[in-house]
């Protein structure tokens, strides 16, 4: 296929199921990553997809980053802008710090990814941009009014653009994943998944990271040409609009 794509926070979780589902597909695929450097050595063994650290919050980081990626493989094609934290706490002892931090990473970040390839996906007249976004974005979430408010500017992030990239063939798409089965969500009680969470859900059981990247392989593909400016829910039912 010849495609490049780049993954940030790619190598853990969501980001490293898409990263092989792109490796799988044919494309030339290199994964983002900021703090788990074991993780990080371990993916790129199993996988042999290269990987580079640098944090998306940071947009000289990302210049410089980018430019790594693009020598090493060619300019790129697709980004999914994956990489994502969370500082939970209900807003009334949220700190600044814990909204910065999450704003910087998790909306700042598209832009600090996105701007750097855009020039060049303009002048070759083809280009994916691939955001995840969350559930939590379209329904809200207490204890997360940081998060929720970043995955929300995402989706008006992906309208906007869109609109900019139509003309060249360049989409711009979300998808919003709802609980998935990566170490964040394992790490829940059984018995709050079992009591709490799973009743939420009509088909009965966590997402699974593929079922995600199954969403990106397709917004990727030439087959969604004409799907941009959308947002992709794959929650097992759990919100609808």
């Amino acid at each position: 296929m010849g495609r490049v794509a780049l993954v940030s926070g790619g190598t853990r979780g969501i980001g490293e199921a898409i990263s092989i589902a792109l490796q799988a597909a044919g494309y030339a695929v290199a994964a983002s990553y900021h703090g788990n450097e074991e993780k990080a050595a371990e993916f790129h063994r199993a996988t042999g997809i290269p990987v580079f650290k640098w944090d998306v919050s940071d947009y000289e980081a990302c210049v410089a980053g980018i430019a790594r990626v693009e020598e090493q493989l060619g300019p790129i094609d697709i980004l999914v802008n994956n990489a994502g934290i969370t500082r939970d706490g209900m807003f009334h002892k949220m700190t600044l710090a814990q909204w910065n931090e999450v704003i910087g990473t998790n909306l700042n970040g598209l832009f600090n990814m996105t701007h750097p390839v855009w020039p060049g996906m303009r002048d070759r007249g083809f280009g994916r941009v691939i955001n995840i976004s969350s559930i939590n974005a379209q329904k809200g979430q207490a204890g997360q009014v940081n998060y929720s408010a970043s995955k929300a500017g995402d989706l008006g992030f992906t309208k906007a653009l869109a609109l900019e990239g139509a003309s060249r063939n360049i989409t711009v798409n979300a998808i919003c994943p709802g609980y998935t089965a990566t170490d964040m969500v394992r790490a829940i009680p059984q018995a709050v998944l079992d009591e709490k969470i799973l009743p939420q859900i009509p088909v009965k059981r966590l997402g699974l990271p593929e079922d995600i990247a199954r969403c990106v392989l397709f917004l990727a593909s030439d087959d969604a040409g004409f799907i941009t400016g959308s947002t992709l829910s794959a929650n097992g039912g759990q919100h609808m609009e």
